[in-house]
């Protein structure tokens, strides 16, 4: 197949094109969904993963996004990034077939020793083939199309994420309780499935024209130096790396601790994670309308503290020997989490794409993306250690109130294992929120003046957004704790 670009696109090619660019997130959004999430850490789990490995497998996503460089260099020497993208994410997806045909073939050899080098080269491939993509798709698609393309790809992914995903979770714990012998095999079939889903996806890549770019050979590393000399967004770099180690210190071990520490079927996991999907995807319009309006800092300042909240209510979870009001809480922690990150995400990407010069654009984010890349794999390895610190550890805090007649004791909480984590993580959270009141944004609006606004406006459209409307009203309750705090 000629994979050449050319010099000029019909408007036939250009349609076909983001035909095949939608059937190819579908594909690759099945392989993620595979290969990704809780699934790898039951399956690391199952292998017998420590908490560091568990840490290590967490940070491998984002820690190769530090060799987009290579990705950089490449479109720059080659000026094909549809050949680049093509190679690499088949270079990704090829050796998840291989991995998966272990246990089929060869039950009981498959090793962590074995599984996160394979992990490592194919999220290193499909970093260096994202980086191309993106900036493949920059120029493919329309500009005054890209956000309806974007969000009707994106509706479709994540439909495709939550059915697929429930699906899997239900079939793995049916595995697990009625054939547990067969449960590795289980995986090594999904890694099959997502390596096949992949390929396909490829192949669609493939078929999808790129028009011609002439990019300047200039030295990578020369170029990198612009966005570190700009005040501001060096500024910006400092909260985003501050936020993203706070996060991710804590964040990729709810999984591990759901499983371990509650012993929760996949199935009630899932169900917790797109809950949280849902809550998302429910606000992330308005999230949008608001940052648009009244700048990307402010949704920041308001999503953040949110997001702390629901690290401090990790603490809580596991209190109650009952399951039913620990499942409650949860799902309220997945709800506020998913209403916090949509805002947070989309801010910090639009603020980054705001700050950049226009004609170092490209240079600017790349900057960034592997800047935070390094704090965001830093943090599950320090999670991971932290982890193994606090086991056997604990805290507990009691009240009593002793009379004449009766006794009553009042258990307030007790910190253990997992739980001195999520707490270390709001608390670094808390230090990375303060850094942002450096950041300057044009057009900022004080928080309070927005979180009124947005109250009002959600009341009057309560009926469409149930689950926004009930978060704000109890948003409205709490706002006080961080009034002017951090600004």
């Amino acid at each position: 197949m000629n994979l050449q670009p050319k010099d000029v696109l019909t408007e036939q090619e250009v349609e076909k094109g983001l035909r095949k660019v939608v059937w190819d997130g579908l594909f690759s959004e099945a392989m993620t969904t595979l290969t990704g999430g809780a699934f790898i850490v039951a399956m690391a789990i199952l292998l017998g993963a420590n908490n560091l490995q568990l840490g290590l497998i967490a940070a491998l996503p984002t820690m190769v996004n530090m060799f987009q460089l290579i990705s950089i260099w490449l479109v720059r020497q080659f000026n094909n990034r549809r050949a680049i993208t093509v190679i690499c994410s088949l270079l990704a997806r090829l050796p998840l077939v291989l991995i998966g045909l272990v246990p089929l073939i060869f039950p009981g050899v498959l090793s962590l020793e074995l599984l996160i080098p394979v992990l490592f080269f194919y999220y290193l491939s499909g970093a260096i083939a994202g980086a191309s993509w993106n900036s493949w798709m920059k120029d493919l698609i329309p500009e005054n199309r890209l956000g309806a393309f974007f969000g009707r790809r994106s509706a479709f992914m994540q439909s495709l994420n939550v059915v697929l995903s429930l699906l899997l979770a239900l079939g793995l714990d049916y595995v697990k309780d009625n054939f547990p012998a067969f449960e590795m095999q289980s995986y090594g079939l999904m890694f099959v499935l997502a390596g096949t889903s992949g390929i396909i996806g490829s192949s669609m890549l493939a078929g999808t024209p790129e028009p011609k770019k002439i990019l300047p050979r200039e030295n990578v590393f020369v170029m990198l130096r612009r966005p570190l000399r700009d005040p501001n967004f060096r500024r910006l770099l400092v909260f985003n790396s501050a936020w993203v180690f706070a996060v991710n210190i804590a964040s990729p071990f709810f999984n591990v601790f759901m499983m371990k520490s509650m012993n929760l079927p996949l199935s009630y996991i899932i169900g917790l994670t797109i809950l949280s999907q849902v809550s998302s995807i429910l606000t992330i319009r308005i999230w949008g309308q608001f940052a648009d309006r009244y700048s990307n800092k402010t949704i920041i300042a308001i999503g953040a503290p949110l997001y702390i909240i629901c690290l401090l209510a990790w603490c809580f979870v596991g209190l109650w020997s009952y399951l039913w009001p620990n499942l409650v809480l949860l799902s309220l922690i997945h709800i506020l989490m998913g209403f916090s990150n949509a805002g947070i995400n989309l801010s910090l990407t639009n603020i980054g794409l705001k700050l950049a010069p226009t004609a170092d654009a490209i240079i600017y984010l790349s900057a960034k993306n592997i800047i935070t890349a390094i704090f965001s794999a830093l943090a599950p390895l320090a999670g991971g250690i932290l982890a193994d610190y606090f086991t056997g550890r604990h805290l507990k805090v009691d009240a009593e109130w002793g009379g004449p007649r009766w006794t009553k004791s009042l258990h307030i909480i007790e910190l253990q294992d997992w739980n001195f984590l999520f707490l270390f993580g709001a608390l670094l959270g808390l230090i990375a929120v303060n850094l942002l009141a450096k950041v300057k944004e044009k057009g900022e609006v004080e928080k309070d003046v927005v979180v009124r606004i947005m109250r009002s406006t959600v009341r009057n459209n309560l009926k469409e957004n149930f689950v926004v409307g009930s978060l704000m009203n109890g948003y409205s309750q709490i706002r006080n704790v961080f009034r002017r705090k951090f600004f």
